[in-house]
């Protein structure tokens, strides 16, 4: 310790001096240049004048009034840099250049002085006087400015400096990649960047809230660049249309991405005329007793999202079970000519007596409904009607004319990448009738989900916005094993507490562990919490400045601190992203991390948007006359499906009647 103070007062010292040597050269400027005076004052010295003019006759240094000033100034600033010195709250830099420029005027601006028509002693007065006030000016904005520099703790007190980095700036293109063009902050100035996805079947999550800006900056990119790339796509759209307008658009205009042309096909509950039918549980498709199953706890826990916190208890796998056997006897039933939703709801809202005579004649489903079968003999009456309203009841919300046309129909398979018959298909959702589209459409999700998630298929892409708005049995296996068959997810919701609630603990920590590229909008709470530890820490520097009255002492630290903490992921502005990428063998990216606004271009998007088409109308229902026939069609369709069952039921139970093996189960009927 005893050597550092030695040294600084050594710089002290040597700071002194050469600001002594400074004044000398403008006392020596004064001596010279108004010697007539000196002279008249008796203020001249013998050996002084000697020593000028050898100095002159050597150097020059008097030949002009600017040398010795020049002189003069450059030691002056040397004498500044090496001042320690206490930082003074009301320095500004405004008072610094103010102070500097009226130095510089008085101190090198007052050679006229000389040449005024006034007695001598009155110029030599004057010059003096601005010649030394303009050099005490030039000594107080240097030692100011010195100060200030020394100590800017205050000019960055968000720590935006040390929490910026260095982010991706090079485009890395591939034939499944997705680039989104940034501008992000570092060393004090905005640079151009890109985010680039250039493996996005390792899944993508897209956080944010309301208004972030997720699904303009994010979700939409993903569509346009996808269908420029030959991806097959599923699109659930949450707020139908804006997401299917979108696709539906691009794929017009773009289809030079396709070897086969897809075709677009919608699924909208709310308006027919607009909307393709389809048969989630078509019997091409369903292969075993476990795709019934599958279905049944897909659509079970769509109607009752409390469920997914108690899977495995009773009495939620009785009802489960229950629908999955229906489902699966309408499979078999006549080579499935009746296996389609609305006949399963039909045929469960039967006579429970009727239904179970019917099942249990089919020795492929006794295993399954024991439970139902023991209650049901054994006389627990209370217990049985227990279990079938826990199916019975939530599904009631289902029936519905409108609905039963859109998934009573076959207009095309869910296999959408199917490299013969390509699809691109938009699913679209109301928010105020979540509760019944929800769980019709959780059936569509997860039946896509099996079939697309194979060997030899095309590129896909499923892309899911508001994701907790539905559940669907198989997203984390799909996650986990979609890279190698080429299918890319896309999960948009607003944090992780509303996935763990819709989806479970379990379940949620899952998929949230398996994701590979993560884009966050604004975000709070533990999620934002969970994202800065996921983005690691970085080397950070620290100063501290301690100040007394008398001299100032400054300490410089290093120590790893979030790279991207939690508060500046919660005040995000619109469109700006924070996230992590993932890269692939021969397609290093060094810089994983980002924290950048992704760019853009309004103008052309609104002008987009100005030329697209609406989804054209699919079913006119005119009849010959060109009446609008919908309401018609959509109810004989209706009471169809319920006389198909009420026919199903009458010849199922005469041919148990007739068959002297199963007459038997009569008994339990009449009972």
């Amino acid at each position: 310790m005893s050597q550092q103070e030695d040294d600084l007062r050594a710089l002290a010292k040597i700071m002194d001096f050469l600001r002594a040597v400074s004044i000398i050269l403008v006392v020596m400027n004064v001596y010279w240049f108004c010697y007539e005076a000196i002279s008249l004052w008796g203020l001249d010295i013998g050996v002084v004048d000697k020593i000028l003019m050898n100095f002159n006759r050597t150097a020059g240094l008097f030949q002009s009034v600017l040398y010795t000033k020049l002189f003069a100034l450059l030691l002056l600033a040397l004498s500044c840099m090496g001042t320690k010195g206490v930082k003074g709250e009301k320095i500004t830099w405004q008072k610094i250049w103010a102070v500097l420029a009226a130095g510089f005027v008085l101190f090198f601006l007052n050679w006229w002085i000389l040449a005024l028509p006034l007695p001598v002693e009155a110029v030599a007065a004057l010059y003096i006087f601005t010649i030394g006030t303009g050099y005490v000016c030039l000594m107080m904005g240097g030692l100011w400015m010195s100060r200030l520099l020394k100590h800017n703790l205050m000019d960055d007190v968000f720590n935006n400096e040390n929490e910026s980095f260095m982010q991706e700036t090079r485009l890395i293109e591939s034939e499944y990649s997705v680039n989104l063009p940034t501008r992000f902050y570092y060393r004090k100035r905005w640079n151009n960047g890109w985010i680039n996805v250039v493996n996005p079947f390792r899944a993508s999550i897209v956080l944010g809230t309301p208004g972030s800006g997720k699904s303009y900056a994010v979700v939409n990119n993903f569509i346009k660049q996808q269908i420029e790339k030959g991806f097959s796509m599923y699109v659930y759209d949450f707020k139908f249309s804006d997401l299917s307008t979108i696709a539906y658009n691009h794929l017009l205009n773009h289809p030079e991405g396709y070897k086969v042309k897809p075709k677009f096909y919608v699924i909208n509950f709310d308006d027919p005329r607009r909307s393709h039918r389809c048969n989630p549980i078509h019997p091409d498709f369903m292969e075993d007793i476990t795709d019934a199953y599958e279905s049944a706890y897909t659509i079970m826990l769509n109607l009752n999202k409390s469920w997914v916190q108690k899977q495995g208890d009773f009495f939620v796998e009785s009802p489960i079970i229950l629908f999955a056997s229906i489902i699966w006897y309408l499979r078999i039933y006549q080579n499935g000519k009746y296996c389609t939703f609305p006949h399963a709801i039909e045929l469960l809202n039967k006579r429970y007596e009727d239904v179970f005579t019917i099942l249990t004649s089919y020795p492929e489903l006794e295993n399954y409904l024991s439970p139902f079968i023991d209650a049901w003999k054994g006389g627990a009456s209370e217990q049985l009607m227990g279990q079938i309203a826990s199916a019975k009841i939530p599904l009631s919300r289902l029936i519905s004319p409108q609905l039963y046309w859109v998934m009573s129909g076959s207009d095309f398979t869910l296999d959408i990448n199917n490299p013969k018959e390509p699809k691109v298909l938009c699913v679209g959702n109301n928010p105020d009738r979540i509760s019944i589209y929800g769980a019709a459409l959780g059936l569509y999700n997860s039946r896509i989900v099996k079939l697309i998630n194979k060997k030899k298929q095309l590129k896909s892409c499923v892309i899911i916005d508001e994701l907790p708005t539905i559940f669907f049995k198989g997203l984390d296996n799909l996650i986990a094993t979609a890279r190698s068959n080429k299918v890319a997810v896309v999960l948009g919701f607003q944090d992780f507490s509303q996935l763990k609630r819709d989806y479970g603990d379990k379940e949620a920590a899952v998929i949230m562990s398996t994701v590979g590229n993560v884009f966050s909008g604004q975000v709070v709470g533990e999620t934002a919490k969970t994202l800065s530890e996921r983005f690691g820490k970085i080397l950070q520097k620290r100063e501290s400045v301690s100040i007394n009255r008398s001299d100032t002492s400054t300490s410089i630290s290093t120590q790893l601190d979030s790279l991207i903490p939690a508060s500046k992921i919660s005040t995000l502005s619109q469109g700006m992203f924070v996230g992590a990428v993932t890269d692939n063998f021969g397609e290093t990216i060094d810089q994983k991390i980002f924290h950048a606004q992704i760019v853009v271009d309004n103008d052309a998007v609104q002008k987009e948007t100005a030329a697209y088409q609406p989804i054209p109308e699919i079913s006119s229902f005119l009849d010959e006359n060109g009446n609008d026939t919908m309401e018609q069609q959509i109810q004989v369709n209706y009471r169809q499906i319920k006389q198909d069952i009420v026919e199903l039921v009458e010849n199922e139970l005469i041919r148990i009647e007739n068959d002297p093996e199963l007459k038997h189960l009569l008994g339990n009927n009449d009972s």
